[in-house]
């Protein structure tokens, strides 16, 4: 593929994508149809989706900045129905689609359809995440469809490899397949959990902007690169390292932090409009080695296969909510917000995405890869149902998520709500910052003028502004200018303090916690990058006491708001 083409798709997409980006229909499902139409104009070039390129190279980052904007607290508040879903599920789509398949469409040999089975199993986590943000779910839900997109490419990759053996010849046992999961997904989550302290502390220590960007966007790639080669899953390498990194990363430095945030949305907003664009893109590749079919057959086809994939969905999650909750008083009396709105709304949340398409298109031509043999049985059928499927899954489902949500009354996230618990916790944190103020200013080498004393009291309550460069003006100006800033950045670290504290107490939800730090980001941000130069000309020996930049000093009173009851 030239250059050109390249640079054309991604700049058609990008500008797609933030054309509607605020409009009432999803941006992903746009680009989808964007795509589609785009096969029919004439001189748009062919793009076909390379797995050797989809899959370590656009799915890592895409799954990192998934799992890293995810609640590490909700994850483990609804681990069971993840788990359900991500490993359960995908067992049992790809064994009952696969059958469901051979039974109803005639042709199609048991081999073939168990692989399509496991194509088709897991929904997408692009899409997942971006609806359910979009639609303002509860965090419940919202936390329910993260964890099982983001963990499930790994089970149905791994059934797809072991029913790829055996349509091919290569065969392998049913105990075999199993072992090959589980090598691969505690292999996987041992990896991850391996690297995140280490990459975490590298992180801390990195406080060069440039630097940290750049050790952040190698992540996804070297760890799903070393997971893979050791034969585990870098599907749940990434999840996990990034998981961890999102939950801690209030630690590190704020410049870097910010400019995080800023690279991280832009690359996952460009990888995000390029897939989905490239998803409609796909039609003249998927029409080829069809011509076998009629028109009327290959709809028929499509029609089942889609009714099929979302009928599964459904018979395996109503069973699997309910039915440890029959069972168990102690399930019933911790889930009472499950009810059968919330488990439909999951149920139907179950899009496909460009890994189904990706593992499709690595399907082999001929059988192990060698000339002469028989090709892969009905691989150009597969290739169609599994791009007719994802389409349909796309649309269909994703144009009337919010027409059903609505019609069921679902609960989403209360904005009173949050903003009270913004407010509570903002108002922990400036009381936190205030009692820290007064250990600082105890000490002698820490004395201020009257007015900057003055000034720095108000400024937890009344959230910072640019006032480092109104100072006094005598021949101290600048010593107590730059001891002003770093005990207001101490203050500030005690105000993330108590936020992350509230968070972890269950007092605070995750995506609030983090709007207020980096509220906070912003503030110190202002403050430093007004005040760099006073601050290079004049340190005060008391750097090293402030907790920010080293040990020994004490921690201000627990605010009452994180002491738990009892």
């Amino acid at each position: 593929m030239e250059v050109l083409e390249v640079l054309a798709l991604i700049a058609g997409s990008t500008v797609i994508g933030a054309a509607v980006r605020r409009g009432p229909v999803p941006a992903p499902l746009v680009l989808v149809v964007v795509g589609l139409f785009a096969t029919m104009v004439p001189g748009v070039p062919v793009y076909v989706l390379d797995p050797a390129v989809v899959i370590p190279l656009m799915l890592p980052p895409l799954l990192y900045g998934a799992a890293a904007d995810s609640s590490y607290p909700d994850l483990i508040a609804a681990i069971r129905p993840v788990l359900w879903l991500a490993v359960g599920y995908v067992l049992f789509a790809s064994l009952v689609v696969g059958y469901g398949v051979h039974l109803l469409l005639p042709g199609i040999p048991l081999t073939s359809a168990l692989v399509l089975g496991a194509v088709l199993a897991p929904p997408d986590a692009v899409a997942a995440t971006a609806i359910a943000r979009r639609l303002r779910l509860s965090p419940r839900i919202t936390a329910v469809l993260e964890g099982e997109s983001l963990a499930n490419d790994a089970t149905a990759i791994t059934v797809f490899k072991v029913m790829l053996a055996v349509a091919v010849g290569e065969g392998t046992g049913w105990m075999d397949g199993i072992a090959e999961f589980l090598v691969a997904a505690i292999g996987g989550v041992a990896v991850g959990l391996l690297l995140m302290l280490p990459i975490h502390a590298m992180r801390r220590r990195l406080r060069e902007p440039v630097l940290h960007n750049t050790l952040s966007l190698l992540v996804p790639f070297t760890v799903y690169a070393l997971a893979e080669r050791l034969h585990t899953s870098g599907v749940l390498a990434v999840v996990v390292i990034a998981v961890y990194l999102g939950h801690r990363s209030w630690e590190v430095d704020f410049e870097a932090r910010l400019e995080e945030a800023a690279v991280w949305r832009m690359v996952v907003f460009v990888l995000e409009s390029v897939v989905f664009a490239l998803i409609g893109l796909q039609l003249p590749s998927v029409l080829e080695g069809l011509d076998s079919y009629g028109a009327g057959r290959l709809a028929w086809y499509a029609a089942v296969v889609f009714a099929l994939v979302v009928a599964v969905r459904l018979l395996w999650i109503f069973p699997a909510v309910f039915l440890p909750r029959l069972l168990s008083s102690r399930i019933r009396d911790r889930d009472t917000d499950t009810t059968w709105r919330s488990v439909l709304t999951v149920g139907w949340s179950g899009m496909r995405g460009v890994v189904s398409l990706a593992v499709a298109f690595s399907i082999p031509v001929t059988a192990a890869g060698l000339p002469g043999e028989d090709g892969f049985p009905v691989r150009s059928l597969v290739l169609f149902l599994t791009f007719t499927t994802v389409v349909a899954t796309l649309l269909v489902q994703g144009l009337t998520l919010t027409p059903l949500v609505r019609m069921l009354k679902l609960p989403r996230r209360d904005p009173l709500e949050a903003a009270t618990a913004a407010a509570h916790a903002q108002g922990a944190a400036a009381h936190a910052a205030l009692a820290r103020l007064d250990e600082l200013l105890d000490a002698s080498e820490h004395a201020l003028p009257p007015e900057l004393e003055k000034r720095l009291r108000g400024v937890p309550g009344r959230r910072l502004r640019a006032i480092a460069q109104d100072g006094p003006q005598d021949a101290d100006s600048a010593r107590a200018q730059a001891t002003y800033r770093l005990m207001v950045r101490e203050l500030l670290a005690e105000e993330r303090r108590v936020l992350v504290a509230l968070r972890d107490a269950g007092r605070l939800d995750s995506e609030t916690m983090r709007l207020l730090v980096r509220r906070l980001d912003l503030e110190e941000s202002v403050l430093f990058t007004a005040g760099e130069a006073a601050g290079r000309a004049a340190k005060p020996p008391a750097r090293a006491f402030l907790g920010v930049h080293g040990p020994g000093c004490r921690r201000s009173p627990v605010h009452p708001l994180l002491r738990r009851e009892g």
